[in-house]
Order: structure tokens, then C-alpha cells, then sequence
């Protein structure tokens, strides 16, 4: 492997690494040589998830944690450094879209409750990537090191139709990105963020096939959104994960947005 995308050495954490996602990207970077810490709150999936890096050859533990709890996020720190060290890559993976901040044709934007809209916006701004940016981030500033990458989505950029929380919320992610970039970047911490585009998931299928396996009209809408007429695949995340968290490969990249959206945001009509 090229030294630039050599993350030997490394301690690498995973907030919602038992997610899709968050998995792929844990077994990405421990394919790159760092040792990996799965944070979630599902053990069973972050032992499965773990036993599988180390079935590949990696080095990887898992660690329950809430990202929504900072006593958690400590907890969880500690078993990190027990088991590897000071961790000097964070990747922020938490959130997902909840239907009770959805807007249907039943259920308009006047109706979404306060309290559920504050709750979509601490899974998704304030455990997706301000708390355990805030327990993770400054040992990385006190040894002068460190990637942080957040996962932000294509909603962020164009708010979506029905997902309106969540849009919000990830919109939140970016712009806390280049504001902690810029605070930490003198301390030698860098933070970015991915932008995924469309990235099926078990708990939306049913939303975007139809019972024979056709594409559903939403599907075909997002598609005809797409260049590149397709979704990704979890898999396709982790090229722009492994630059982000290299210091070799990305020293000077800091407050960054990396779309990998099979061109979603560059298409108008």
C-alpha cells in the first residue's frame, strides 16, 4: 500500500460504526492498518462488526456507547485507550431520519412536535458530531494530531423533500465542521466532513423497491437526479474516509466537504 494511505500507527474511533456506513468505514480503516474502536449502541452488530475486521486480518474492539451522552462518549474513551491508545482519527457516523420529523401529504411541517425536532437534531448535530467531537477532539489538540471526519448528507446541501430535521440538522453538521476546522486547525487537528449520496439501507428498502424489486417512483426520481443512475454502495465510502484520516494524504485539507454522490448535487434539469 502506498505510504499515503498507510494508516499503521493509527487509533481510529468510529461513532456508529454498527451502522451500515459506519461499519464499512471501521472495516476500511482497519484495512488500512489502523486499530479500530466500534462505538455504538447495538453489541451484538458491533461484535459482528468487529469479529469481522479481525477475521480480514485488522485489529478492532468494540465499545458500547450513546453518542448522545457524554458519560458514554467518556466511558468509551477510556476503554479505547485502554485497549489501543490515544485515538488520533474520529469519524462521526451517527444519526439517521426519524418519521415523526418527516413531512407527508398527511403530516405538514406545522405539525412536527418541538420536542421531536430537538431530539432529531441531538441525534444528528449534537451525538453525529458535537459531543464526541468535544470528548475526542482535545487529546488529539493536546498531542497536536488528529483527523476528525464528520458525515454529513446530500440534504445538507438541498434540503430534501419530507426529511426537513434532518436536512436541518446535517446542514448543522457542515457548517460545525468549518467551525471546529478552524478553531483546532492550530493545534494541529484537522476536520472535514463526507457528504454521501444516496446509500440504501435495510430500514428505507421498502421506500425505494417495489415489492418486485422495480425501482419505486422515488427511486426513479432520485436516479434521474443521479449522473451516474445509480446508488452507491457502502463500500464506495471508504477511498475518501482513508484520505481523510492520512496525514500523509491530506495535511493540508481541513474544513472540507468530500461529496461521493454519483454527481447528485451537480445536476439541475
Amino acid at each position: 500500500m502506498s505510504t499515503l494511505f498507510d494508516l499503521a500507527g493509527e487509533v481510529a474511533v468510529v461513532v456508529g460504526g454498527t451502522g451500515v456506513l459506519g461499519g464499512a468505514l471501521a472495516e476500511g480503516l482497519a484495512s488500512a492498518g489502523a486499530r479500530v474502536a466500534v462505538l455504538g449502541r447495538n453489541g451484538e452488530r458491533g461484535e459482528a462488526r468487529v469479529a469481522a475486521i479481525r477475521a480480514a486480518g485488522g485489529q478492532a474492539v468494540f465499545c458500547h456507547a450513546d453518542a448522545s451522552d457524554r458519560a458514554s462518549l467518556e466511558k468509551a474513551l477510556e476503554g479505547v485507550v485502554s485497549a489501543f491508545g490515544e485515538p488520533g482519527v474520529l469519524v462521526n457516523a451517527a444519526g439517521g431520519n426519524d418519521p415523526k420529523v418527516t413531512v407527508t401529504d398527511t403530516h405538514a411541517i406545522e405539525q412536527i412536535d418541538c420536542a421531536d425536532w430537538n431530539a432529531a437534531f441531538d441525534l444528528n448535530l449534537v451525538g453525529g458530531a458535537l459531543l464526541p467531537s468535544q470528548v475526542f477532539g482535545p487529546g488529539m489538540c493536546r498531542r497536536g494530531r488528529g483527523s476528525i471526519i464528520n458525515i454529513a448528507s446530500v440534504s445538507a446541501h438541498l434540503p430534501l423533500s419530507r426529511v426537513v430535521a434532518y436536512s436541518a440538522a446535517k446542514a448543522a453538521v457542515l457548517n460545525l465542521t468549518q467551525f471546529l476546522s478552524r478553531e483546532w486547525a492550530p493545534k494541529g487537528v484537522r476536520v472535514n466532513s463526507i457528504t454521501p449520496g444516496f446509500f440504501p439501507a435495510e430500514q428505507n428498502r421498502s421506500l425505494l423497491f417495489l415489492p418486485d424489486g422495480s425501482p419505486s417512483p422515488r427511486t426513479q426520481a432520485i436516479w434521474g437526479h443521479t449522473p451516474m443512475k445509480r446508488f452507491g454502495e457502502a463500500h464506495e465510502l471508504i477511498g475518501a474516509c482513508v484520505f481523510l484520516a492520512s496525514h500523509a494524504a491530506s495535511s493540508f485539507v481541513t474544513g472540507s466537504d468530500l461529496r461521493v454522490d454519483g454527481g447528485f448535487l451537480s445536476q439541475t434539469i
